[in-house]
């Protein structure tokens, strides 16, 4: 730190070379669910890699919440996780509060991996973090609920998956398995 001295003593910001900013496509504020204190996605995720997941809990796909906690406490001391999302943009399948969702997810699944507040994830109507994520994915906005983007550790979309994709499926797996190989290198 003593390079940094004189920068230091004029003021000036200086970091290391090795830190980056956190991408823009994670510099965004949303409330865990049920609570009031937004969190910046930033400062929770960045450097891991991330699957992000629109959830629902009326849904023939939401069995799937026990595979994605499955995959979150499997690689999480390795730097991923598992970001839900809740939505009832698709027939109404997401009716709850925050509290009961949260309650459902917890009680009936037993998910612990982050969960943000409900927000909008179709064209048209997504909110502004899950049109980011499509705009790096060729325009793919959700079709349905559990539809998945992974990120690598640099905060980049690099693969899609729809719902019909279980979270533990082989090629979801060796897509995580090859991000959490290659490091924190960007």
């Amino acid at each position: 730190m003593r390079h940094f001295g004189w920068a230091l003593a004029l003021g000036l910001a200086v970091a290391p070379a090795w830190a980056s900013a956190c991408s823009e496509l994670l510099d965004r504020e949303f409330r865990p669910l049920a609570d009031q204190t937004p969190v910046n996605l930033c400062s929770r995720f960045d450097g891991q890699v991330l699957l992000v997941v629109n959830t629902a809990s009326k849904c023939g796909f939401t069995p799937q919440y026990e595979a994605l906690e499955a995959l979150h406490a499997k690689y999480a001391d390795r730097g991923f996780a598992v970001v839900g999302f809740p939505s009832n943009d698709f027939l109404g399948q997401e009716p709850g509060t925050e509290s009961e969702i949260r309650e459902f997810c917890t009680l009936t699944y037993g998910v612990k991996f982050p969960m943000f507040e409900k927000v909008h994830v179709r064209k048209g109507d997504a909110n502004p973090f899950f049109a980011a994520l499509a705009a790096q994915s060729d325009g793919e906005y959700p079709s349905w609920n559990f539809h998945k983007y992974l990120l690598d550790r640099s905060g980049k979309v690099v693969a899609t998956f729809g719902s019909r994709k279980k979270p533990d499926d082989p090629e979801v797996i060796a897509a995580i398995e090859k991000l959490l190989a290659e490091g924190r290198e960007r």
